[in-house]
């Protein structure tokens, strides 16, 4: 029997949402169709705003995108952002020193450890330096650096040099995308320089991410998916991606809204 529209269709975008990119070929074998078939769909689903067409296949429209301000960023998905920061923050003991990168789901980690004293947070991140000197109660350690305004973070060599001094229990790391394909990604090579000798400084790698990002890359790798120990992220990861991350030693904890 044939396959209909609606049935590539699915798993087209399914496929989508899970590597973040397709190809013409491998989505012809596995259907059965031919390959003008799929760029047909393509342009359809295009056309639809589902996926943008490059050589060879289609990637998630997203992809590639310019990074909003820190300020649009933080009124996304705020739910969902709370719930993961609120959960990573459980799992921060009291002794332990952490890193957070510039990210507005990392600077919910600072909002539920406010009452935690015995914690210290490490972060070249101005508005986290400055929502933890409002209201967090433990050791706070700025990594100044290149003082970027519109990015409101410190980079640069200074920033590097400085993060090399320390070895802490857990780094918290924000990103623009994960894809089972092309790993940990970020809209800024800078920024995703930082958050890779967050990772390397660390014991235990954690990425804090909300269901949008999955399946996205954007322009600068960050890690490898091997080069973490965890995600969290919200109810709205699916099953495939669980299982996928539990498979490659990943633990994937899912915040409640």
């Amino acid at each position: 029997m044939s396959v209909t529209y609606e049935d590539r269709r699915q798993k087209i975008l399914h496929q989508l949402e899970l590597e973040g990119k397709v190809q013409v070929h491998a989505l012809a074998k596995q259907l059965d169709v031919s390959a003008e078939t799929i760029r047909r769909d393509l342009d359809r689903l295009e056309k639809e705003g589902k996926l943008r067409k490059v050589y060879g296949g289609a990637v998630k429209s997203r992809s590639g995108q310019i990074e909003p301000s820190f300020l649009s960023r933080s009124q996304t998905h705020s739910e969902e952002k709370a719930a993961i920061g609120k959960l990573a923050a459980s799992l921060v003991k009291d002794g332990e020193t952490i890193l957070l990168d510039n990210g507005t789901t990392t600077i919910e980690v600072v909002r539920y450890l406010q009452d935690r004293p015995h914690v210290t947070v490490i972060t070249h991140s101005v508005p986290i330096l400055n929502l933890a000197m409002e209201i967090f109660q433990g050791k706070i350690i700025f990594i100044g650096g290149d003082m970027d305004r519109t990015k409101q973070a410190a980079t640069g060599p200074l920033t590097e040099m400085l993060l090399e001094q320390f070895k802490v229990n857990k780094a918290f790391i924000s990103v623009g995308g994960i894809s089972l394909t092309d790993g940990i990604t970020d809209y800024d090579v800078d920024e995703a320089y930082i958050s890779r000798k967050m990772l390397e400084r660390a014991e235990e790698g954690i990425v804090l991410a909300d269901h949008s990002k999955l399946g996205v890359t954007t322009f600068s790798k960050l890690a490898k998916l091997e080069d973490i120990s965890m995600l969290i992220t919200d109810p709205g990861c699916p099953q495939e991606w669980v299982d996928n991350l539990s498979a490659r030693g990943i633990e994937v904890l899912t915040g409640p809204i």
